[in-house]
């Protein structure tokens, strides 16, 4: 899937729109993609002469590539955090990598998801955590 099969179901876009490329796995995981360009606006000032992405868009990234997993439900809906557990960052990520997320669906009760991620540069773990989800009607933003 790319960019604009990808914005066919996700709500996000530019600059905020952080996959290029998702896909299915036989095993029912996601892998999806973001390549750094380097003139992204959050490594505006972060930091000045060696540019690193921010934490928290990894977790935005990760967050993103997953939202394949749950694609299903994303028709009239937004999936919001609630949550960002067991969070460790182990690799710095930087202008010209590709972030390659492995994710998986652990738990599913109603409109709320778990789902365990795995952020890559090559063979380097940058990031991994347990994302979960709210899935909101989109009626129902900003209430």
């Amino acid at each position: 899937m790319n960019r604009e099969e990808i914005k066919k179901f996700l709500r996000h876009r530019e600059p905020m729109l952080l996959v290029d490329e998702m896909d299915l796995q036989e095993d029912g995981s996601v892998v999806g993609k973001y390549r750094v360009k380097g003139d992204e606006f959050f490594l505006q000032g972060h930091f000045p002469g060696q540019p690193v992405v921010p934490g928290v868009i990894l977790c935005e990234i990760m967050g993103q590539c997953s939202s394949l997993l749950i694609k299903d439900y994303l028709v009239g809906h937004t999936p919001l955090f609630t949550g960002i557990d067991k969070t460790r960052f182990k690799h710095q990520v930087a202008p010209g990598d590709t972030v390659e997320v492995h994710a998986h669906i652990t738990n599913h009760r109603g409109m709320l998801f778990f789902i365990d991620a795995k952020a890559f540069v090559g063979d380097a773990l940058c990031v991994e955590a347990t994302l979960s989800f709210a899935i909101v009607d989109n009626d129902k933003i900003n209430q």
